[in-house]
Parts: structure tokens; C-alpha cells; sequence
């Protein structure tokens, strides 16, 4: 089941914004699935935008951890900016 993420970004003196992003969410693979006689569900695609531009993005597999973490860092960001951040998941 996918629950929430929780975001936190800091922008240092030097205008890197560094980003940690931990999801809540179960990361059913197949094989656990079928042992809990659930569906499939895990994390595929992820990606951060700010102002519209693309700074993070990700493609992953049912081999992640129960609630994954997440941390990356870019430049250009402001105090203020607008964010969005996407995930898309696989379910059987």
C-alpha cells in the first residue's frame, strides 16, 4: 500500500539544494506478494521537479527496501520554489 513521503531540502551557501526523500510504502515484490497473498506493489519511477525542470529522476525495480530512501542534490533551486515529485508504481 503507498502512503506518504516525507521531503526535506536545504539549500547550502553555495546554492546546492540536497534533497532526502523517505516513501512510505511496502515494496511488495512478486514473490512476497504471493507468500502474503496480496498484489505486487512497488515503486518504478520517480521523479523530482522544480519549477518545472527536471532534476531528478529515477527508474527501479521490486528490489528495493520496505519504505525506501531517496537523496540527491542539484543546483539551481530558490528558497520558495514550487516542487513537484512523482511516483508511479507497479501493481500485478
Amino acid at each position: 500500500m503507498a502512503g506518504t513521503t516525507k521531503i526535506k531540502a536545504k539549500i547550502d551557501k553555495n546554492g546546492v539544494c540536497e534533497v532526502k526523500a523517505l516513501a512510505s510504502h511496502d515494496m511488495l515484490s512478486y514473490q512476497e506478494a504471493e507468500r502474503a497473498k496480496k498484489e505486487a506493489n512497488f515503486i518504478t519511477y520517480l521523479v523530482a521537479k522544480v519549477g518545472g525542470k527536471v532534476v531528478y529522476e529515477v527508474s527501479s525495480s521490486q528490489f528495493l527496501s520496505k519504505d525506501p530512501y531517496f537523496k540527491f542534490s542539484f543546483t539551481g533551486a530558490k528558497a520558495g520554489d514550487d516542487w513537484n515529485y512523482l511516483e508511479r508504481f507497479k501493481r500485478k
